[in-house]
Protein backbone atom coordinates (compact mmCIF):
# COMPACT_ATOMS: atom_id res chain seq x y z
CA UNK A 1 0.00 0.00 0.00
CA UNK A 2 1.47 3.53 -0.41
CA UNK A 3 2.38 5.94 1.80
CA UNK A 4 -0.15 7.87 1.15
CA UNK A 5 -3.00 5.13 1.06
CA UNK A 6 -1.89 4.11 4.24
CA UNK A 7 -1.74 7.32 5.68
CA UNK A 8 -5.42 7.76 4.79
CA UNK A 9 -6.59 4.28 6.18
CA UNK A 10 -5.43 5.08 9.39
CA UNK A 11 -6.52 8.14 9.59
CA UNK A 12 -10.07 6.80 8.53
CA UNK A 13 -9.94 4.31 11.22
CA UNK A 14 -8.55 6.48 13.81
CA UNK A 15 -11.55 8.89 13.05
CA UNK A 16 -13.99 5.89 13.19
CA UNK A 17 -12.67 4.75 16.93
CA UNK A 18 -12.88 8.53 17.72
CA UNK A 19 -16.36 8.85 16.88
CA UNK A 20 -17.17 5.02 18.28
CA UNK A 21 -16.54 6.37 21.66
CA UNK A 22 -18.04 9.69 21.72
CA UNK A 23 -21.30 7.54 20.89
CA UNK A 24 -20.85 5.20 23.16
CA UNK A 25 -20.71 7.66 25.81
CA UNK A 26 -23.12 10.42 24.67
CA UNK A 27 -25.32 8.43 22.29
CA UNK A 28 -25.80 9.55 18.66
CA UNK A 29 -27.84 12.60 18.63
CA UNK A 30 -25.50 14.49 21.37
CA UNK A 31 -21.99 13.26 19.83
CA UNK A 32 -20.21 16.17 18.90
CA UNK A 33 -18.06 16.09 15.79
CA UNK A 34 -15.79 18.78 17.27
CA UNK A 35 -15.09 16.20 19.95
CA UNK A 36 -14.60 13.16 17.54
CA UNK A 37 -11.98 14.91 15.58
CA UNK A 38 -9.99 16.39 18.82
CA UNK A 39 -9.56 13.08 20.09
CA UNK A 40 -8.63 11.27 16.76
CA UNK A 41 -6.10 14.48 15.64
CA UNK A 42 -8.08 14.50 12.31
CA UNK A 43 -9.06 17.58 10.75
CA UNK A 44 -12.74 18.26 9.69
CA UNK A 45 -11.55 18.38 6.15
CA UNK A 46 -9.86 15.00 6.47
CA UNK A 47 -13.13 13.52 8.52
CA UNK A 48 -15.52 15.30 5.36
CA UNK A 49 -12.74 13.42 2.60
CA UNK A 50 -14.07 10.02 4.45
CA UNK A 51 -17.37 10.39 6.00
CA UNK A 52 -20.24 13.16 4.19
CA UNK A 53 -22.43 13.08 7.30
CA UNK A 54 -22.32 12.10 10.96
CA UNK A 55 -24.81 9.69 10.11
CA UNK A 56 -22.34 8.52 7.51
CA UNK A 57 -19.82 7.89 10.40
CA UNK A 58 -22.58 6.25 12.69
CA UNK A 59 -22.96 3.50 10.37
CA UNK A 60 -19.19 3.06 9.37
CA UNK A 61 -18.89 2.74 13.04
CA UNK A 62 -21.80 0.01 12.93
CA UNK A 63 -20.58 -2.07 9.95
CA UNK A 64 -17.03 -2.10 11.90
CA UNK A 65 -19.06 -3.59 14.76
CA UNK A 66 -20.59 -6.02 12.95
CA UNK A 67 -17.58 -7.13 11.48
CA UNK A 68 -15.95 -7.93 14.97
CA UNK A 69 -18.81 -9.17 15.67
CA UNK A 70 -19.13 -11.89 12.90
CA UNK A 71 -15.50 -12.73 13.47
CA UNK A 72 -15.82 -13.39 17.44
CA UNK A 73 -18.97 -15.66 16.62
CA UNK A 74 -17.08 -17.10 13.75
CA UNK A 75 -14.23 -18.50 15.73
CA UNK A 76 -16.09 -19.92 18.29
CA UNK A 77 -18.70 -21.86 15.71
CA UNK A 78 -15.39 -23.62 14.69
CA UNK A 79 -13.11 -23.55 17.44
CA UNK A 80 -11.48 -27.51 18.16
CA UNK A 81 -12.01 -29.62 20.42
CA UNK A 82 -14.90 -28.26 22.05
CA UNK A 83 -18.61 -29.26 22.30
CA UNK A 84 -21.37 -27.41 21.22
CA UNK A 85 -22.46 -26.08 24.71
CA UNK A 86 -19.05 -25.42 25.25
CA UNK A 87 -18.16 -23.20 22.18
CA UNK A 88 -21.51 -21.41 23.10
CA UNK A 89 -19.92 -20.49 26.44
CA UNK A 90 -17.05 -19.22 24.88
CA UNK A 91 -19.02 -17.06 22.33
CA UNK A 92 -20.84 -15.63 24.90
CA UNK A 93 -18.45 -14.91 27.76
CA UNK A 94 -16.10 -13.17 25.02
CA UNK A 95 -18.83 -10.86 23.92
CA UNK A 96 -19.29 -9.56 27.54
CA UNK A 97 -15.36 -9.30 27.41
CA UNK A 98 -15.61 -7.26 24.39
CA UNK A 99 -18.40 -4.86 25.39
CA UNK A 100 -15.99 -3.57 28.13
CA UNK A 101 -13.03 -3.79 26.29
CA UNK A 102 -13.80 -2.89 22.61
CA UNK A 103 -15.21 0.61 22.09
CA UNK A 104 -16.58 -0.42 18.34
CA UNK A 105 -18.26 -3.24 19.84
CA UNK A 106 -19.63 -1.27 22.74
CA UNK A 107 -20.87 1.92 20.23
CA UNK A 108 -22.71 -0.69 17.83
CA UNK A 109 -24.46 -2.07 20.32
CA UNK A 110 -25.61 1.85 21.67
CA UNK A 111 -26.19 3.33 18.10
CA UNK A 112 -28.41 0.43 17.48
CA UNK A 113 -31.05 1.30 20.08
CA UNK A 114 -31.04 4.66 18.99
CA UNK A 115 -34.06 5.73 17.32
CA UNK A 116 -32.74 6.54 14.22
CA UNK A 117 -31.05 3.00 13.91
CA UNK A 118 -32.87 1.10 15.61
CA UNK A 119 -34.89 -0.58 13.06
CA UNK A 120 -31.39 -2.26 11.58
CA UNK A 121 -31.38 -3.91 15.59
CA UNK A 122 -32.45 -7.59 13.68
CA UNK A 123 -30.06 -6.96 10.35
CA UNK A 124 -26.56 -7.23 12.56
CA UNK A 125 -25.46 -8.78 16.09
CA UNK A 126 -28.26 -10.52 17.41
CA UNK A 127 -29.36 -11.69 14.34
CA UNK A 128 -25.73 -12.93 13.97
CA UNK A 129 -25.37 -14.63 16.99
CA UNK A 130 -29.04 -16.32 16.77
CA UNK A 131 -28.07 -17.66 13.17
CA UNK A 132 -25.02 -19.44 15.15
CA UNK A 133 -26.56 -19.81 18.45
CA UNK A 134 -29.02 -22.07 16.40
CA UNK A 135 -26.34 -23.56 14.63
CA UNK A 136 -24.72 -24.63 17.50
CA UNK A 137 -27.76 -25.62 18.88
CA UNK A 138 -28.78 -28.07 16.04
CA UNK A 139 -25.44 -29.85 16.76
CA UNK A 140 -25.93 -29.86 20.47
CA UNK A 141 -29.06 -32.27 19.55
CA UNK A 142 -27.63 -34.31 16.97
CA UNK A 143 -25.06 -34.83 19.76
CA UNK A 144 -27.35 -36.04 22.21
CA UNK A 145 -26.42 -32.87 24.48
CA UNK A 146 -29.95 -32.13 24.90
CA UNK A 147 -33.38 -33.76 26.79
CA UNK A 148 -35.82 -35.53 24.68
CA UNK A 149 -38.06 -33.24 23.33
CA UNK A 150 -36.45 -29.93 24.09
CA UNK A 151 -37.26 -27.37 21.46
CA UNK A 152 -33.86 -25.81 20.03
CA UNK A 153 -35.56 -22.61 18.81
CA UNK A 154 -36.89 -21.74 22.57
CA UNK A 155 -34.07 -22.47 23.37
CA UNK A 156 -31.83 -20.11 21.72
CA UNK A 157 -34.55 -17.30 21.30
CA UNK A 158 -34.11 -17.13 25.18
CA UNK A 159 -30.62 -16.63 25.76
CA UNK A 160 -31.03 -14.27 22.66
CA UNK A 161 -33.14 -12.01 24.64
CA UNK A 162 -32.09 -12.49 27.93
CA UNK A 163 -28.11 -11.15 26.32
CA UNK A 164 -30.17 -8.66 24.83
CA UNK A 165 -31.92 -7.41 28.66
CA UNK A 166 -28.09 -7.87 30.11
CA UNK A 167 -26.63 -5.53 27.15
CA UNK A 168 -29.55 -2.55 27.70
CA UNK A 169 -29.04 -2.90 31.52
CA UNK A 170 -25.15 -2.76 31.19
CA UNK A 171 -25.99 0.76 28.88
CA UNK A 172 -29.02 2.17 30.97
CA UNK A 173 -27.06 1.77 34.31
CA UNK A 174 -23.33 2.80 32.76
CA UNK A 175 -21.79 0.18 34.94
CA UNK A 176 -20.33 -2.87 33.62
CA UNK A 177 -19.86 -5.03 36.81
CA UNK A 178 -19.76 -8.72 36.50
CA UNK A 179 -20.31 -8.62 32.80
CA UNK A 180 -19.05 -12.00 32.28
CA UNK A 181 -20.96 -13.49 35.19
CA UNK A 182 -24.30 -11.92 33.86
CA UNK A 183 -23.92 -13.45 30.98
CA UNK A 184 -22.93 -16.97 31.92
CA UNK A 185 -26.09 -16.95 33.62
CA UNK A 186 -28.19 -15.85 30.56
CA UNK A 187 -26.67 -19.67 28.86
CA UNK A 188 -26.22 -21.52 32.11
CA UNK A 189 -29.85 -21.43 33.32
CA UNK A 190 -31.70 -22.11 30.11
CA UNK A 191 -28.96 -25.49 29.88
CA UNK A 192 -29.92 -26.42 33.65
CA UNK A 193 -33.93 -26.70 32.28
CA UNK A 194 -32.69 -28.06 28.88
CA UNK A 195 -29.27 -30.00 28.57
CA UNK A 196 -29.63 -33.33 29.31
CA UNK A 197 -28.79 -34.87 32.59
CA UNK A 198 -25.18 -36.85 31.25
CA UNK A 199 -24.01 -33.58 30.08
CA UNK A 200 -25.01 -31.66 33.05
CA UNK A 201 -23.69 -34.24 35.84
CA UNK A 202 -20.69 -33.89 33.57
CA UNK A 203 -20.32 -29.87 33.51
CA UNK A 204 -21.75 -29.44 37.57
CA UNK A 205 -18.25 -31.84 37.94
CA UNK A 206 -16.03 -30.41 35.96
CA UNK A 207 -17.46 -26.85 34.83
CA UNK A 208 -16.33 -24.65 31.84
CA UNK A 209 -13.05 -25.50 30.22
CA UNK A 210 -10.44 -22.79 31.52
CA UNK A 211 -9.23 -20.27 29.08
CA UNK A 212 -10.68 -21.76 25.97
CA UNK A 213 -9.96 -19.08 23.52
CA UNK A 214 -9.47 -19.91 19.91
CA UNK A 215 -7.45 -19.53 17.94
CA UNK A 216 -7.29 -16.22 15.87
Amino acid sequence: MAPQQERARRTRAAIVESAAAEFSKRGYAAASINTILEHSNATKGAMYFHFDSKEALARAVLEEGLARYRALVDRWVQAPGLDPFERLHGMVTELADALQRDVIIRAEFKLLIEPEFESEARLRGGSVWGTAGYRLAEEAQREGLFRPGADIRRFVEVISAALAGQRYMTDLTSSDGDVRARFEMCLEVPLEAMASQEWLDRWHREGWPAAANPPQ
